[in-house]
Formats: structure tokens, C-alpha cells, sequence
């Protein structure tokens, strides 16, 4: 399957006119973080060099074909002294089929803190195989074999008191990126839509449903890389009405919080025939 350089790989059809690449996949829509991170590609190629990504806010509002390639239109809402901003809509056939705006910051000076990374079973001591075990995920291997991905067994996940739903995941691209740090920002955008929404169905395991990402927040807290391990500590705080909300805290081997998603998803139960 495709390669990250290639799920990312987009060209510039116009000043902030972009078409991403259409990947081999055996997915039926386009996967939803192939879209954010061509997306975010495309909002960086219009920013200065000094500014670093700190945030997306993006909406899937449309199932995407993967035959076809993404049109990314950039529009440049605010250049400012330390920040500035970019809302990025992606086309096919002619109508959105996701948009968001991303913010970019050239870094300051402040109070420095973080939450406590969780004690958790080192990668080292899971097996990278445990990602295939069940029948239903051997395709997700296939789809994803560049990333090591290594969920904590759900027995060995530590309960902590008010979280309902937890599980955990470490990951990582298995080959050399570059060292671009803007290049793991937008790595990281493509993954953290893997596993998220898993979370809500943790506590629902013989429930049947039909899933899809919704909408996804995406702050960038500390540097890191994407080819090194990461600790996703995921959580679903609340499902109801055929949706799950869904949150997570990404830390480095260090034990630094390197980034944090939300996201919301459909998790639809599926009908009976």
C-alpha cells in the first residue's frame, strides 16, 4: 500500500489551488486522515517557513471516492505578526467533502506544564502482530503496513477512576521521514484519525454499528517524530444518539505530551435485517 510521502504528496495547480494524490487503498471511501493530512500539506505550503502548525479544526462532510483525487482550495484568512490562519476546503466532483481551518504560530515564551503520560506496557513488550489477531483487523494491516501499531491489551489497559472507555495504542512509521518537522506534524495529522474512534466501542464490543469520523480537532503541543514510538491514550467520555465523542493525549517515549485530539464520529447501530 501506499507509502505516508505518497498519501501526502500533493501538486499546486494555482497560488492556493492544490490536487492531492489518489492512492492504492482498499478502503471504500477515502480515508479520513489521508484527506486532513493533504489538507494540512496544502495549508502549510502557504505559510512562511517561521510559522509552525498548532491547531486544525476539520469537518467530514462528504464520503470520499479513493479513485479520484482531492482538489484543496486555500483561502488565507489572516496573516498576523505571530499567528495566521488558513481555511482549506477539499472537492470532488464538485461539491466539499471536508473542510478546515488550521492555525500556525511562530512560538513564544510561557508557563510550561503537561499531564503525567500513564504508566503503560512498553512497545517493546507488545508484539506488533497482536494488530491482526482478530480476523476482522487483518485487512487494517494491509491497508496500514508501513505503521507498527501496537494497541495495550484492553486487560492491561489501567482503570482510572470516571473514564468509562479507555484504550491505548502505540504506533509508528516504520521507515526513516525526514527531518522536517512540519512533514511529522502532517504525518501525524494522517494518523491520529487511526484507532480514535475505537475508543467509543471499547465498552460495547457485540454492539454492530456503522462508523465514520465526523469531525476532528488536532492541537500540536511540543516537537516529536512520526517514525519514533508514540503513546495514544484514547478515551470515548460519551456516546448517544448514534454518536461517539472520543478524545486523545499523544506522548513520546519521554513521556512528553507531544500533541491532543478530539474528535467526534458516527457509531450508528446498525439495523437488523
Amino acid at each position: 500500500m501506499a507509502t505516508i510521502e505518497e498519501a501526502l504528496e500533493i501538486e499546486r495547480l494555482e497560488r492556493d489551488i492544490f490536487r492531492g494524490a489518489s492512492t492504492k487503498t482498499q478502503l471504500e471511501r477515502t480515508f479520513g486522515g489521508q484527506v486532513a493530512g493533504q489538507a494540512l500539506v496544502a495549508a502549510v505550503r502557504t505559510v512562511e517557513p517561521r510559522y509552525q502548525v498548532h491547531s486544525l479544526h476539520g469537518y467530514f462532510l462528504r464520503p470520499g471516492n479513493p479513485q479520484e483525487r482531492t482538489v484543496y482550495l486555500v483561502e488565507r484568512i489572516r496573516d498576523g505578526r505571530s499567528f495566521c490562519t488558513r481555511r482549506v476546503t477539499g472537492v470532488q466532483d464538485g461539491a466539499a467533502i471536508f473542510t478546515m481551518s488550521a492555525s500556525f504560530h511562530v512560538g513564544d515564551e510561557g508557563p510550561t506544564h503537561q499531564d503525567v503520560m500513564p504508566v503503560v506496557k512498553l512497545p517493546d513488550d507488545l508484539s506488533d502482530v497482536q494488530f491482526g489477531l482478530s480476523p476482522e483487523r487483518l485487512w487494517a494491516m494491509r491497508e496500514w503496513e508501513h505503521w507498527d501499531v501496537r494497541p495495550v491489551p484492553q486487560e492491561d489497559v489501567p482503570v482510572r477512576d470516571g473514564v468509562v472507555s479507555p484504550q491505548q495504542v502505540w504506533f509508528r512509521y516504520r521507515h526513516a521521514l525526514p527531518d522536517d518537522p512540519l512533514f511529522h506534524v502532517c504525518t501525524l495529522a494522517y494518523m491520529s484519525d487511526m484507532t480514535l474512534l475505537g475508543s467509543s466501542k471499547v465498552i460495547h464490543p457485540d454492539e454492530r454499528t456503522q462508523n465514520a469520523s465526523l469531525d476532528h480537532a488536532m492541537w500540536f503541543l511540543r516537537p516529536f517524530r512520526a517514525d519514533d514510538w508514540l503513546l495514544y491514550d484514547q478515551s470515548s467520555p460519551s456516546a448517544s444518539f448514534g454518536r461517539g465523542l472520543t478524545g486523545g493525549k499523544i506522548f513520546n517515549r519521554k513521556g512528553e505530551m507531544v500533541a491532543a485530539v478530539v474528535q467526534e464520529g458516527l457509531i450508528r447501530k446498525l439495523r437488523e435485517e
